[in-house]
């Protein structure tokens, strides 16, 4: 019975968060609202991604946007210009994050800190000036008329239809996450973070575990930038900026740090809350900042971790009723 209760328990938040994502267009048929919710789910691969860097192992990196760019821009070109397939470019789309995660994970073995941070953003503000100024990029001009995702001859040409292509992605990282989290990795990736030389000590290379990390949150990211160039139908650099990528580090610390399912629900905040705060013209972002800082001081280990916190409380003084037999009595043991 309770090897019963401790599945369901780890069943139930996945498949409620999954059944509300699914839903989502049934309740909100407006075409913005499904733009944006496309938007939050791909956010959401790449916070999954980039929890293993951030959350888990430590290091903070401020070029993620890069490496969504690139995993756009690797899929729209091969599209546009050679006439690729778009599910056959997922596959230099894959050797992109794999490149991107072994050259981002070198310079992590010899700085680190606010140092680290530095070299990220120079390299978000490289890549980005690159886009802009290379010819066979499109320039600052971007590339369009970027082909949508098909089986055979279905084309995901609509919010709705793009909707629920990129949820299957997100299920299938959602599932790789957790299949990693369940893992040596995750372990591994913590002990970088806590203690990196008892990680030496016990024969654990330290250096393969650090690019492991930047690899996968690499392939995360370029797979969802690709997934992004495919359903936007167009992409431009100014998109690709280091403040996107401060947006993602943002998403992890509002879920919390290393928090699996804080990193969607970060994602969903990070996407939808400017969008809602709008009707309050200019100032809407003055707004979405100190809110942002409210939730940062009120909730320093993320809003999730409160939440489990909470609904902790709720499950184990329902126990207690229970086994209290009474309100009177009940009460009188609080």
């Amino acid at each position: 019975m309770k090897n019963y209760e401790s599945l369901v328990k780890k069943i139930f938040p996945v498949f409620a968060m999954l059944l509300a994502i699914s839903l989502f267009p049934v309740f909100l048929k407006n075409n913005y609202y499904l733009t944006i919710g496309c938007q939050a789910m791909l956010y959401c691969i790449v916070a999954l991604g980039l929890n293993f860097i951030v959350g888990m192992s430590g290091m903070m990196t401020l070029g993620t946007g890069a490496v969504y760019g690139l995993g756009a821009y690797t899929s729209a070109l091969l599209s546009t210009k050679l006439g690729v397939n778009p599910w056959l470019a997922l596959i230099p789309v894959l050797v992109m994050g794999w490149l991107i995660g072994k050259g981002l994970g070198f310079p992590s073995l010899r700085v680190q800190f606010v140092y680290f941070s530095l070299v990220t953003i120079a390299f978000n503000e490289i890549v980005r000036n690159l886009l802009t100024n290379l010819e066979f990029t499109g320039s600052g001009t971007g590339v369009r008329n970027i082909p949508p995702y098909s089986i055979f001859g279905f084309e995901f040409n609509t919010q709705l239809r793009s909707y629920y292509l990129i949820f299957a992605f997100l299920v299938v990282f959602i599932i790789i996450a957790l299949r990693i989290a369940k893992s040596k990795w995750r372990r591994a990736f913590i002990a970088v973070k806590d203690n990196p030389e008892a990680l030496e000590v016990s024969g654990i290379n330290v250096s393969s575990v650090k690019i492991t990390a930047f690899t996968l949150s690499s392939i995360f990211g370029c797979v969802a930038g690709a997934l992004y160039a495919h359903f936007n139908r167009y992409i431009t650099p100014s998109t690709f900026t280091t403040d996107l990528s401060i947006s993602f580090v943002v998403m992890l610390i509002i879920g919390g740090l290393g928090n699996f399912w804080g990193c969607i629900l970060g994602a969903y905040v990070v996407a939808f809350l400017p969008q809602l705060l709008r009707s309050a013209g200019t100032s809407y972002k003055l707004i979405y900042a100190v809110l942002m800082m409210l939730a940062v001081i009120l909730f320093p280990n993320g809003i999730m971790s409160d939440i489990r916190r909470s609904v902790g409380k709720l499950i184990n003084n329902g126990k207690g009723f229970s086994k209290g037999g009474g309100i009177g009595e009940n009460r009188t043991g609080n």
